[in-house]
């Protein structure tokens, strides 16, 4: 779980829902399951984070013109993320490609890790019950997971950035209306 996380090709929520299936059939103790998805998925995410703490900023810089990713860029990347990463780091777990780059994100962009803790590990328990449960209620039927998340990963992961982006709207439209309430 851990190396799915950081970034390795590990089909990961296959991965998941098979371990449920095992549970179903009584070769797995749920609980610890449970546990060593959650732990996996939370080192994996930890490491992710210290690596774009360390590393990620300054390699970026060094890179990025060549890229075409300024310093402007960066910085206003940096802002969105300090005001919205916080709940990427809970839904990005549903979101290949996206679970991988959060918490790079999030150490790339200074966000301080206590902040970043709660969000992360909440997420990698949601996730990490989610398809353990699949799995379990599947029961035999655990591998239409994989064609499942072939045939409706994209509308799924539109659905999701639809709601994300539609939260994230909203919620600049208050911050927005409270700052013009305040200044009146």
């Amino acid at each position: 779980m851990a190396l799915g996380i950081v970034g390795l090709p590990i089909p990961d929520e296959i991965l998941l829902t098979y371990i449920g299936y095992n549970v179903f059939q009584g070769s797995l103790h749920f609980l610890l399951s449970l546990l060593s998805a959650c732990a996996g998925a939370s080192t994996g995410i930890t490491v992710s984070y210290f690596i774009g703490n360390k590393l990620g900023l300054p390699f970026l810089r060094k890179v990025g013109p060549k890229l075409h990713i300024t310093d402007k860029r960066i910085e206003r990347t940096n802002g969105l993320f300090q005001t919205f990463g916080p709940y990427l780091l809970l839904v990005g777990y549903f979101i290949p490609g996206v679970r991988h780059l959060t918490a790079y994100m999030a150490g790339m962009s200074g966000m301080e890790f206590r902040r970043f803790a709660p969000f992360a590990y909440c997420g990698a328990f949601i996730w990490s019950i989610t398809f353990l449960l699949l799995g379990f209620g599947l029961g035999e039927k655990w591998y239409l997971v994989k064609a499942y998340i072939h045939r409706y990963g994209l509308y799924v992961f539109s659905l999701l950035a639809l709601i994300v982006i539609t939260v994230l709207v909203i919620s600049k439209w208050k911050q927005i209306r409270q700052t013009r309430d305040r200044t009146d």
